[in-house]
Protein backbone atom coordinates (compact mmCIF):
# COMPACT_ATOMS: atom_id res chain seq x y z
CA UNK A 1 0.00 0.00 0.00
CA UNK A 2 2.85 2.39 0.82
CA UNK A 3 4.46 1.79 -2.57
CA UNK A 4 1.36 3.08 -4.31
CA UNK A 5 1.27 6.17 -2.12
CA UNK A 6 4.96 6.90 -2.73
CA UNK A 7 4.53 6.46 -6.48
CA UNK A 8 1.60 8.81 -6.54
CA UNK A 9 3.56 11.39 -4.55
CA UNK A 10 6.49 11.28 -6.98
CA UNK A 11 4.41 11.42 -10.16
CA UNK A 12 4.01 15.24 -10.16
CA UNK A 13 7.76 15.66 -9.59
CA UNK A 14 8.62 13.33 -12.43
CA UNK A 15 6.23 15.17 -14.73
CA UNK A 16 8.13 18.46 -14.30
CA UNK A 17 11.60 16.92 -14.59
CA UNK A 18 13.39 17.98 -17.77
CA UNK A 19 14.14 15.39 -20.41
CA UNK A 20 17.72 14.16 -20.40
CA UNK A 21 20.01 14.52 -23.36
CA UNK A 22 20.98 11.38 -25.21
CA UNK A 23 24.68 10.77 -25.79
CA UNK A 24 26.28 12.30 -28.85
CA UNK A 25 29.80 13.38 -29.84
CA UNK A 26 28.86 16.96 -28.85
CA UNK A 27 27.97 15.79 -25.34
CA UNK A 28 31.26 13.88 -25.11
CA UNK A 29 33.21 16.93 -26.26
CA UNK A 30 31.57 19.11 -23.60
CA UNK A 31 32.42 16.55 -20.91
CA UNK A 32 36.04 16.26 -22.09
CA UNK A 33 36.48 20.03 -22.11
CA UNK A 34 35.02 20.30 -18.60
CA UNK A 35 37.39 17.60 -17.35
CA UNK A 36 40.42 19.31 -18.91
CA UNK A 37 39.39 22.59 -17.25
CA UNK A 38 39.00 20.81 -13.90
CA UNK A 39 42.44 19.18 -14.25
CA UNK A 40 43.96 22.60 -14.97
CA UNK A 41 42.22 24.07 -11.91
CA UNK A 42 43.38 21.15 -9.76
CA UNK A 43 46.96 21.35 -11.02
CA UNK A 44 47.05 25.07 -10.21
CA UNK A 45 45.40 24.88 -6.77
CA UNK A 46 46.28 21.55 -5.12
CA UNK A 47 49.21 22.20 -2.76
CA UNK A 48 50.70 18.71 -2.93
CA UNK A 49 49.42 17.19 -6.18
CA UNK A 50 51.92 14.33 -6.31
CA UNK A 51 51.58 12.94 -2.76
CA UNK A 52 50.22 9.42 -2.54
CA UNK A 53 49.76 6.61 -5.02
CA UNK A 54 51.20 7.56 -8.41
CA UNK A 55 49.55 6.94 -11.75
CA UNK A 56 51.32 4.73 -14.32
CA UNK A 57 52.40 7.59 -16.58
CA UNK A 58 52.59 10.74 -14.50
CA UNK A 59 53.63 12.88 -17.49
CA UNK A 60 50.40 11.92 -19.27
CA UNK A 61 48.32 12.97 -16.25
CA UNK A 62 50.15 16.20 -15.48
CA UNK A 63 52.13 14.81 -12.56
CA UNK A 64 49.02 14.35 -10.40
CA UNK A 65 48.71 11.49 -7.95
CA UNK A 66 45.84 9.01 -8.01
CA UNK A 67 43.85 10.94 -5.38
CA UNK A 68 44.41 14.30 -7.03
CA UNK A 69 43.38 12.92 -10.42
CA UNK A 70 40.28 11.29 -8.95
CA UNK A 71 39.31 14.57 -7.29
CA UNK A 72 39.84 16.67 -10.40
CA UNK A 73 37.98 14.26 -12.65
CA UNK A 74 35.09 14.17 -10.16
CA UNK A 75 34.97 17.96 -10.24
CA UNK A 76 35.13 17.84 -14.03
CA UNK A 77 32.12 15.56 -14.16
CA UNK A 78 30.17 17.92 -11.89
CA UNK A 79 31.09 20.80 -14.22
CA UNK A 80 30.17 18.63 -17.21
CA UNK A 81 26.75 17.70 -15.89
CA UNK A 82 25.92 21.36 -15.32
CA UNK A 83 27.28 22.40 -18.71
CA UNK A 84 25.46 19.65 -20.59
CA UNK A 85 22.15 20.32 -18.86
CA UNK A 86 22.54 24.07 -19.35
CA UNK A 87 23.42 23.77 -23.03
CA UNK A 88 20.59 21.29 -23.57
CA UNK A 89 18.10 23.65 -21.93
CA UNK A 90 19.20 26.41 -24.33
CA UNK A 91 18.87 24.06 -27.27
CA UNK A 92 22.57 24.02 -28.15
CA UNK A 93 22.97 20.26 -27.66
Amino acid sequence: MEALETGSMLAPLLAIAPATVSWSPKVALVMIICNVIAIAIGKATIKQPNVGLQLPSSALFGGLSHGAMLGTISLGHIFGIGAIQGLAARGVL
